[in-house]
């Protein structure tokens, strides 16, 4: 197929999906092209192009363990979060299978779908997996993690910011939590080790994350959810937590993650790391503006609607909405008609229209969680944007509960 016949359109479209990607910021991509010009070698080769290649990787780690305030040798670079988490969370378990045969792992109903389908694994395999409950707002219930921490827990793994609905987790409290934990332990002399993992890929160049007062000894991040490129990314491992690599070779990334290390992606995902340091702050104020201006607006103009989060427990670039008597997949369809996209929750398991967890266990009856819808915003989103979002959604909301089964007027 000829790569003409698939340009992207070149019609305007109203992007609203940022927290299932961001366009790369076009300072990351001019950054980019030199990198990958002349930083061709593999890191590992002896020879002058590997050496170059093999330098300013480490200068990367550095410049990343320096914003982090961690050691260089605590970044190990992915090619997702996705591989992160898995790493983080099989590297724990795989570390000393034959000792691990009766612990147990706590996660939440909150996380990602990379998380919730590697524990369902998990269980398959024999490893028991407890999910701590949350509060109606999406907020982890501190005293039911209490509850399910016992001296056979090896790992408690949490996500940040929930990628759905953008709740932020109290995390310092509850690694002070896991903290207390291990100090209990070692008072008993109970050598079972607990590792405490962090996935902050909706968190991570939004919010400052002080890795100290988090006391983790894991953390996810991603390049693509901070207007870097696709296929790069970073797991913190805490120095002395041992981890069984997943991927076995030729020892790349000190023989933790093994596999030829894409350098200019990693490359413009400190870029865009480094523009996030400098931008966090406009790019907050921007979203909350906006992100206001929709809360305020959209039950004005529509009957029915609602929002499944409070404004002031979650980052303002994400909006999870719903509205009564509409599905929401029928309204991301519409919706792209007229070039706005949006999405029902994680792009990671929409495509298999499952109802999402993270709302139904936010007590949301299998109506209203269909009936909702996530509206993401970004650095790039402009106020003509959302004025366009504000005409188009009522307009194509009354559209469709003119033909819903589900309205009162239709039946």
């Amino acid at each position: 197929m000829s790569l003409v016949k698939i340009t992207p359109s070149k019609k305007p479209y109203v992007y609203l999906d940022y927290a299932a990607s961001t366009p790369i910021d076009p300072r990351v991509l001019k950054s980019m092209i030199p990198v990958m010009r002349y930083y061709y070698g593999n890191s590992l080769s002896l020879h002058q192009k590997g050496m170059e290649a093999k330098e300013l990787l480490e200068s990367i780690r550095e410049g990343f363990a320096k914003i982090l305030k961690v050691a260089p040798q605590e970044i190990i670079f992915t090619s997702s979060a996705t591989e992160s988490n898995n790493l983080a969370i099989k590297g724990i378990v795989m570390a000393d299978m034959k000792s691990n045969i009766d612990k147990n792992v706590v996660t939440s109903s909150q996380e990602h779908s990379s998380i919730n389908s590697l524990c369902n694994w998990l269980e398959k395999h024999g490893l028991k997996v407890s999910k701590v409950s949350s509060t109606n707002e999406g907020l982890i219930d501190i005293n039911h993690l209490k509850q399910l921490i016992n001296d056979n827990t090896i790992l408690v793994s949490l996500i940040y910011v929930n990628n759905e609905t953008g709740v932020i987790q109290p995390l310092e409290k509850i690694g002070e939590l896991i903290q207390k934990i291990r100090q209990d332990r070692l008072e008993r002399e109970i050598t079972t080790p607990i590792y405490f993992h962090i996935d902050a890929t909706q968190a991570f160049g939004k919010i400052a994350i002080d890795i100290t007062k988090l006391n983790c000894d894991l953390l996810t991040a991603s390049a693509h959810k901070i207007y870097g490129p696709k296929g790069a990314a970073l797991l913190y491992i805490k120095k002395g937590t041992h981890l069984e690599p997943l991927i076995h070779g030729g020892g790349h990334e000190f023989g933790i993650r093994s596999s030829t290390v894409n350098v200019p992606a990693i490359f413009g995902f400190f870029k865009a790391f480094e523009l996030c340091q400098s931008l966090m702050k406009r790019d907050y104020r921007k979203c909350t503006s906006f992100s206001n201006k929709i809360i305020k607006i959209l039950p004005q103009k529509i009957s029915g609607v609602h929002f499944n989060v409070p404004k002031n427990i979650r980052l303002p670039n994400i909006i999870n909405v719903r509205f009564d008597y509409i599905e929401g997949e029928s309204l991301v369809y519409m919706l792209d008609t007229h070039h706005i996209g949006v999405s029902t929750g994680s792009a990671c398991a929409s495509s298999f229209l499952k109802a999402s967890e993270t709302l139904i266990s936010m007590g949301l009856k299998p109506e209203q969680v269909g009936g909702s819808i996530r509206i993401s915003l970004g650095r790039f989103t402009t106020k003509k944007e959302i004025n366009y979002l504000l005409e188009i959604l009522p307009q194509v909301v009354e559209q469709l509960r003119r033909v819903s089964p589900f309205t009162p007027a239709s039946t």
